[in-house]
Order: structure tokens, then C-alpha cells, then sequence
């Protein structure tokens, strides 16, 4: 598997409503793409401005291949990178703790 956490911050408040729609149109092109296991967007109730992306991806390949799909393509680039920062991170689950003895 290959998980990836994408943190956003929306620059102008203006934006805030733009951004979740995008995120909500993306969330069908991305799993329906082959090698996407789970894609989720939140929007933080703390700060309306920060939303933040949960993916799993089959392997590094599908992930890396879901950068020219549809949902990239037309929605990320276009309308959403211009309105964000944001801090992308593949992660990897934190191993369970082994009891010893």
C-alpha cells in the first residue's frame, strides 16, 4: 500500500467554498481510478481554511499514475492549487507496539 496525507491551507476566505466543492468532485474521478483503495477529504471544524486528504493507493505506481487522471487534470491543477498551500506526505502506518516476554 501506499498512503499519502495531503494537508491544505485555503489562502483567501473567499475561497473556502470553491475548495470544498472541487474536493467533493474529485473524491468519485479519484476512486474510481484503478489502484485508488480510499480517498477521503476533510474540513477541519477548528479552521474552516484547512482541509486535508487521506490516500490510500494500491502502490506507489497507482498513485504516481493517478497525476494524469481526470481528477488532477481538471479539478486539482486548475482550481485548486492556485487557491492553497499545502504539504503533501506519504506516510506509512505507525508499526503496533510488540509485547516482549
Amino acid at each position: 500500500m501506499f498512503d499519502l496525507v495531503v494537508i491544505m491551507r485555503v489562502r483567501a476566505a473567499g475561497d473556502i467554498a470553491a475548495v470544498a466543492g472541487a474536493l467533493a468532485r474529485m473524491r468519485p474521478l479519484c476512486l474510481a481510478e484503478d489502484g485508488c483503495v480510499a480517498w477521503e477529504a476533510y474540513s477541519s471544524e477548528a479552521d474552516p481554511a484547512r482541509f486535508v486528504l487521506v490516500e490510500r493507493w494500491a502502490d506507489r505506481a497507482h498513485w504516481e499514475a493517478h497525476g494524469s487522471g481526470a481528477a488532477i487534470r481538471d479539478i486539482y491543477v486548475p482550481e485548486l492549487l492556485p487557491r492553497v498551500e499545502r504539504e503533501v506526505h506519504p506516510c506509512r502506518p505507525v508499526p503496533p507496539i510488540v509485547a516482549e516476554g
